[in-house]
């Protein structure tokens, strides 16, 4: 009977290296996660401290031993924001790195671009840093995303500021990306749902920075609230140049996308009263509570910068597919580690949200937060 137990526990541990063996970027000792992520373009302030927030939860679980015996691996590829980069990246990250998994890619069609490659090999798409909806596309079993979408965030920032000021002529600008479609369609639906006029639209290259004659079209058009899906400089640079054309009265709208400490630092107020409809608390609003102190002290330590909304994202990220491998147990496959993010459901301290994914439910956090920009920082107005 001994011998009969002993062959069986044999033949299942065989069947379980033959798993590994077949799964993507798993040994005994080690997985290996990637990142097509924009390290040089016009969203490098998101992807970098984002990058360095995931290699820092990382270092730590690799410093206790990692997950089940299994260190991992993180490697990251510059899109510098351009889709040519982004699918050399996926080549790579997938053909000679062999990565079980894809975390905080950055980018809308970036993301879009790389599922032809990720979906028919089942490769899971992890907290992608992009709010679209399309993050979310069919088929699904392969796509998990941290917070509300573009789409969501419109409709509820555009909702709220209509209702404080009373808006009636709802604007937009934004690159034609699929990025900027969304938040555009988004626009364009939530004011007729209002029954508000849409008052204007402009569309912008992503590295224009002269909008004098669009903000002063937009201003004829009398817009009330307007809604921006640009570059980082660019929002700073409308909000800025509004105020300097005597325009005060307007209220902009940021996504997910521009919420950021950056945006809310420049120094002489230029984006005081700036709005962002995100997916989390800023964390320097929250930096006298214990752990979001904790991250930016250790952060600090790390890098010698400071830490930022997404160097926060970063880690929170991270942090998920930490807590998936954990869950997904030893035997590492893509449905176990599938089967392990469904599990999961927990309130992230850091980022001061409800995190819950289930079957068929691969959105983490479905809340909407709403903040203004206010001496220097970001205050939270609103969560629904």
């Amino acid at each position: 009977m001994k011998k009969l137990t002993t062959a069986v526990a044999a033949g299942a541990m065989a069947l379980s290296s033959q798993a590994f063996a077949e799964t993507q970027g798993v040994t005994d000792t080690e997985v290996v996660f990637g990142s097509v992520n924009d390290l040089s373009g016009i969203f490098a302030a998101v992807g970098v401290p984002a990058v360095n927030g995931a290699n820092m939860r990382f270092d730590e679980v690799n410093a206790a031993g990692g997950i089940h015996g299994r260190m991992i691996k993180f490697v990251v590829e510059d899109n510098g924001y351009q889709i040519p980069r982004a699918m050399q990246g996926y080549n790579k990250l997938l053909n000679r790195d062999k990565v079980f998994g894809m975390l905080l890619s950055l980018g809308t069609p970036m993301n879009i671009a790389g599922f032809k490659l990720l979906d028919p090999k089942g490769i899971p798409n992890i907290g992608p840093l992009s709010s679209a909806r399309q993050m979310l596309q069919d088929p699904i079993d392969n796509k998990f995303i941290g917070f509300s979408s573009y789409w969501d965030q419109v409709q509820v920032g555009v909702k709220y500021l209509a209702a404080e000021f009373d808006a009636k002529e709802i604007c937009t600008m934004y690159i034609p990306s699929d990025f900027g479609k969304e938040i555009a369609e988004s626009t364009k639906d939530v004011a007729a749902g209002l029954g508000l006029t849409l008052g204007g639209e402009t569309t912008h290259k992503p590295d224009e920075l002269d909008f004098v004659g669009s903000l002063t079209k937009l201003k004829a058009a009398e817009c009330d609230v307007i809604t921006m899906a640009l570059g980082v400089r660019q929002g700073i640079t409308v909000v800025g140049t509004a105020k300097k054309l005597g325009w005060t009265d307007v209220k902009f709208l940021n996504t997910s996308a521009g919420f950021l400490e950056p945006v809310a630092m420049v120094p002489g107020g230029v984006t005081d009263g700036l709005y962002a409809a995100a997916g989390w608390v800023d964390l320097y609003s929250r930096a006298g509570e214990a752990v979001p102190g904790k991250f930016i002290a250790d952060y600090k330590a790390k890098y010698n910068q400071p830490a930022s909304g997404f160097a926060m994202l970063g880690y929170s990220g991270a942090d998920t597919v930490v807590r998936a491998l954990e869950a997904a147990g030893p035997n590492l496959t893509h449905e176990s580690f599938a089967a392990g993010m469904e599990s999961l459901e927990y309130k992230d301290e850091l980022t001061d949200a409800m995190v819950k994914y289930g079957a068929g439910d691969h959105q983490g956090v479905d809340e909407v937060t709403i903040s203004i920009v206010e001496g220097g920082g970001w205050k939270l107005v609103s969560r629904q």
